[in-house]
């Protein structure tokens, strides 16, 4: 069965008895026909692909029902906002000590802060330079007025301390913004985390694409990132097994991120985080009937005992 390139619009009898025709066991078509309107066929539809026969044949494994394919989009629901919350934290955080260190620096007013010397000299990221103070500009323009605490910079100091500033900053800018800092400053800022720059660089785009797919409600558990990031002490010690040399968990999956958010959260964060995911991956395997848990964690890139990353303790606990 090709794909058509006209989607038409099905109503939700229709849907229903697509899903049917797939093999899928509705129960409860009255419910079956509540969760679709509310959470959308299209999107639900994201979250078959394990209980599939095979790639090749689209239809469900013998006894899937309609209940365990949701328990995974509720599954995928919850994860999304435990990695969402913490993803919110470590971008605040980074806001801060990057506002910290650029204002003790170079001062405290736009017309200060923004100044072009105040970045890389790199002849080649000049223009880069000059695009992003442009971009940062724009957004104080936009949305200092929006925004409380910058329209009362604004109203009553006529300029935004940098400390306000950042928090109209969407993360990409910040971490575009961190790319293009000196390399004292850059070296300042990453010796907080115990993290080399290079690393620290790579990490931050990942994270700021995390943090709008979650944003955004996207599909989570399965995302892999563009690009895999490095091995760390944490492949190591939790003896991910490996294929051809490379690790086969926690290089560009959401496991990755679990390893680049340990290195940026408090142990007792990383702790709670940990708990938490573990209590929606119970709650989902209690759900799971034609397919084992594993298949999800092996999805999703976590290794049998990931949970293990909360014990080991950082270089600065």
């Amino acid at each position: 069965m090709g794909y058509h390139t006209n989607k038409e619009f099905k109503n939700l009898d229709e849907q229903v008895e697509i899903l049917k025709y797939k093999g899928l066991i509705v129960n409860d078509e009255k419910y079956a026909k509540e969760v679709l309107l509310r959470e959308n066929y299209f999107f639900l539809n994201g979250y078959r692909h394990l209980f599939l026969k095979s790639a090749t044949e689209k239809t469900f494994k013998q006894g899937t029902t309609f209940e365990e394919v949701y328990s995974l989009f509720l599954f995928d629901r919850s994860f999304r906002n435990i990695i969402f919350k913490n993803l919110l934290i470590i971008e605040n955080n980074i806001k801060s000590i990057i506002s910290y260190q650029l204002s003790k620096k170079y001062g405290y007013k736009e017309h200060d802060y923004l100044r072009p010397k105040n970045f890389t000299q790199d002849p080649t990221k000049s223009r880069q330079v000059n695009d992003l103070i442009k971009k940062m500009k724009r957004q104080v323009r936009i949305n200092g007025k929006q925004h409380s605490a910058t329209m009362h910079y604004i109203s009553n100091y006529g300029y935004i301390p940098l400390w306000v500033l950042v928090k109209v900053l969407s993360f990409g800018i910040v971490s575009e913004l961190f790319s293009i800092l000196k390399r004292e400053d850059q070296l300042a800022i990453a010796e907080i985390y115990h993290i080399d720059v290079e690393t620290f660089i790579n990490y931050l785009p990942i994270l700021a694409n995390y943090r709008n797919l979650c944003a955004h409600e996207d599909i989570l558990y399965e995302n892999k990132t563009q690009r895999a990031i490095d091995n760390t002490i944490y492949h190591q010690l939790l003896e991910i097994p490996k294929t051809d040399g490379e690790y086969i968990y926690g290089k560009n999956d959401l496991f990755a991120l679990i390893i680049i958010m340990k290195q940026l959260l408090k142990a007792n964060e990383i702790t709670n985080m940990t708990e938490e995911i573990d209590h929606a991956l119970k709650n989902l395997e209690y759900n799971l009937k034609v397919i084992p848990i594993n298949k999800v964690l092996d999805r999703m890139g976590f290794p049998v005992n990931w949970k293990e990353i909360s014990t080991i303790r950082k270089k600065e606990d």
